[in-house]
């Protein structure tokens, strides 16, 4: 079996021996024209300088690089264990209702269950839909007049049926207007709302205010959950990024969500902070 070297050891070996061969060169010159020692030493400073200046901005890309490779690995398992769960799960509501005499309650409540499933499916697709078409620019966010109260309110309704024995608790000031894409408003939304009761404990509560402030417009998810780190608070905006370790992580999902969050709030031109809730847990608030 053949082992691999690690891109990062042999770009410090090709870092030392560039600087071996400087200080080789420059005690060369030095030997040589000794009158010119002062001027040999400035230039193989600035060039020491360069040097390791280029090399930390290599390092850094080199270590994004396999970062976001180890990323999009977990993305695949994630979403292949994403897929496979709702659809295992539809798959026997339905050979069950097709294979047993259920009575008619028992047919809805399976029915039910499996277009609960058939949700989260689409809202899957949807993101990763979405995630591909911002990066590539090939979405114009089409924008017109619409009622962010009532498309707020829909869905929260729409997610009542996969809230996972969250609590969730909407205080939605009505009529509030805005010029936006309605429909990826609604995947910010979806997603902060999702996001909120991932990390949330069952039985816990998870608030939702849409209000007018100053002469804006805010909107507010927090969740008493696990909370986030102020260090990971830079970088849950990160495509494929998640918190926390991924061979401790028990929570579902695939670090799509908050990437489309913030692409779709910038186009929009607004902003979002992410802060610590009390006594735990994370506030999300987005201004428009």
């Amino acid at each position: 079996m053949k082992h691999k070297i690690p891109p990062l050891t042999l770009f410090y070996v090709l870092i030392a021996y560039v600087l071996f061969q400087l200080m080789w060169w420059g005690q060369l010159l030095i030997n040589a024209q000794p009158h010119k020692t002062s001027m040999v030493v400035g230039e193989f400073s600035v060039f020491v300088v360069i040097l390791f200046w280029g090399a930390y901005s290599i390092k850094r890309s080199i270590q994004d690089e396999i970062a976001l490779n180890r990323r999009q690995k977990n993305f695949l398992l994630s979403v292949t264990h994403e897929l496979k769960s709702p659809l295992a799960s539809i798959k026997l509501y339905l050979q069950t209702i097709l294979k047993r005499d259920l009575d008619k309650e028992k047919q809805q409540a399976f029915i039910r269950n499996s277009l609960t499933d058939i949700e989260r499916l689409d809202d899957l697709v949807e993101n990763m839909l979405m995630a591909t078409k911002i990066e590539n620019n090939s979405y114009s966010y089409p924008k017109e007049q619409f009622n962010l109260s009532a498309a707020v309110q829909e869905v929260v309704q729409r997610h009542q049926g996969i809230l996972q024995k969250r609590i969730v608790r909407a205080d939605i000031a009505p009529d509030i207007l805005m010029i936006g894409d309605e429909f990826t408003i609604d995947l910010v939304v979806s997603n902060l709302l999702e996001n909120a009761v991932k990390y949330s404990d069952e039985g816990t509560e998870v608030n939702l205010v849409l209000c007018r402030k100053n002469n804006r417009t805010v909107l507010m998810v927090n969740d008493q959950g696990v909370g986030i780190t102020d260090e990971e608070k830079s970088k849950i905006f990160d495509k494929f990024y998640r918190v926390g370790q991924e061979d401790t992580r028990k929570t579902k999902g695939t670090g799509l969500g908050l990437f489309i969050v913030k692409q779709v709030l910038d186009n929009h031109g607004a902003s979002i902070q992410v802060k610590n809730n009390q006594p735990q847990g994370t506030v999300f608030e987005v201004v428009f």
